[in-house]
């Protein structure tokens, strides 16, 4: 048997991780039994992406629920009834806490009596197989894998099957869901399930799918990695009409869902991961009019704040971006600080339906340049405190500073920073160590050695006088000898005639 734990280790995120250690801890201090289930394991098992962590546990999930939220973590919403918690766990990790329960039919399609029961009734109350799997996080009996409907067959299979004939009878909502899953990740909906898909189309089950249920499915919609392809699954079953009428009319934005997507693969190649349910949900519901898109909303059974969020976006990220392209974001430094602090969604949402240079210009250098120099700060700051500047807040300070200069193309290279470094700091380079001259040295054996080589000049080479060497036979020096010859003798003859002729 794979070993599921060391495999769902491996492929946790370092937040994941501390949150499942967490979770563990608190439902082993407060005596309960804690599992990861459902489409955590499914994903796990398929080889996809983890999205989200969803918890069952033998006992009561608002408990452990209320000590995360003292460690950071954010409940998004509580069903009392249900027992079961969304959650945002710290470090931005989506996900689910529920108690473990069986759900007790007196009819099919009535409403179901809630008993709290063990994990193995919970999983085979469940919807299809591929989510009826779990992993215990127990010390007892961590990593193993628990499947009652054989549902792993089913995922190796690459099938989608329901778990009772009273499926979609009992809850018409799966009619969405199984089409949500099979688009999804590319599997079949198994033989039987679809002919009892195909029944309770004929029955008309469809039209009495409740609009909160409905409303849950376009919520799942949102999040999903190719929201296009479980749409357009809904539109050819005729199913866009549970959700709202003037979808099915208007059709969802299909243009605005793809620029998304592709805006998702730029954002994940840059190593964000974004999160684009809310600006998904303006996509898919981009050909309505504002009327419609809050009709829908309020139907699909969205809380007032939820729909204000999505109808109030679009205006809140154009107001972000005047304020990006704004005078007082014209250094690097500046833009970069504001667009560390907008929401991803948003940058994303720039991204994909701006058509202003100077904001798309300013998020793509945030994005491919900027970010990186940030990342590689820590080899400044080791810089700076290799020159023997101490850590502390003048320190950061500076370092901060060099990032700045950075983000206009100064010190790209180790020589630039450090003499940058120095300047902020004021550290001073030490001045080199001149090196003693050394005399040449005064041997007998050069002398005669350089002698003669000036005695045998090369072939064609004027013979170079050596020092010390007298130059009386040189052309010049003998010209001149003899005008100074001349000039004595003209001197003497002159005082000679001079001296004759006082005499007489």
């Amino acid at each position: 048997m794979p070993d599921y734990m060391f495999l769902l280790e491996s492929r946790l995120s370092p937040e994941q991780r501390a949150v499942m250690m967490r979770v563990q801890e608190l439902s082993a201090a407060m005596g309960f039994n804690v599992y990861l289930t459902g489409g955590t394991v499914r994903d796990l098992v398929t080889g996809a992406s983890l999205r989200d962590l969803d918890f069952t546990v033998e006992g009561n999930p608002s408990k452990i629920a209320r000590e995360l939220e003292k460690g950071g973590a954010k409940i998004l919403s509580e069903d009392e009834k249900l027992r079961q918690v969304e959650i945002l766990f710290a470090g931005d990790v989506d996900g689910s806490i529920s108690a473990a329960r069986d759900d007790h039919y007196v009819r099919p399609g009535t409403r179901p009596e809630i008993r709290w029961s063990t994990i193995m009734e919970d999983l085979r109350r469940r919807d299809f197989s591929l989510n009826a799997i779990a992993i215990s996080l127990n010390p007892a009996s961590r990593g193993l894998l628990l499947d009652p409907t054989n549902g792993l067959s089913d995922v190796e299979r690459a099938e989608v099957r329901a778990l009772t004939i009273h499926s979609f009878t009992n809850q018409p909502a799966r009619l969405l869901r199984v089409l949500r899953f099979a688009a999804r990740m590319g599997f079949k909906i198994e033989a039987r399930t679809q002919e009892w898909f195909e029944l309770a189309i004929e029955r008309d089950l469809h039209h009495t799918i409740a609009a909160e249920d409905a409303g849950a499915e376009l919520r799942a919609v949102a999040r999903e990695e190719r929201p296009a392809v479980v749409l357009k699954e809904w539109e050819e079953h005729d199913l866009l009409e549970a959700i709202h009428p003037a979808l099915a009319k208007r059709h969802p934005n299909y243009e605005a869902i793809a620029r998304l997507m592709k805006v998702r693969e730029d954002l994940f190649t840059a190593g964000v991961r974004p999160k684009l349910a809310t600006p998904m949900m303006l996509a898919i519901l981009g050909r309505l009019k504002d009327r419609e898109q809050s009709n829908v909303l309020s139907k699909a059974g969205f809380r007032s704040a939820e729909a204000d969020a999505i109808l109030n976006f679009e205006k809140e990220v154009l107001a972000d971006q005047k304020e990006l392209i704004g005078r007082k974001l014209n250094a690097p430094v500046d833009a970069y600080k504001f667009l560390e602090r907008l929401p991803v969604e948003r940058i994303a949402y720039l991204l994909a339906e701006s058509s202003n240079s100077g904001a798309l210009s300013k998020i793509r250098a945030y994005l491919n340049k900027w970010r990186p120099i940030r990342a590689a700060l820590p080899m400044v700051a080791n810089e700076l405190e290799a020159l023997g500047y101490a850590r502390g807040a003048k320190f950061d300070a500076i370092v901060e500073q060099v990032f700045a200069m950075q983000l206009t193309g100064r010190g790209k290279t180790p020589e630039e920073r450090v003499k940058i470094l120095r300047k902020l700091s004021g550290i001073k380079e030490q001045p080199k160590k001149k090196e003693k001259e050394k005399k040449p040295a005064k041997t007998a054996e050069k002398q005669p050695a350089a002698a003669s080589a000036a005695a045998a000049p090369g072939k064609g080479t004027p013979a170079k006088p050596v020092y010390g060497q007298s130059h009386k036979n040189h052309p010049v020096m003998l010209k001149q000898a003899a005008k100074h010859k001349a000039a004595r003798e003209q001197a003497k003859h002159a005082a000679a005639s001079k001296k004759s002729g006082r005499r007489k």
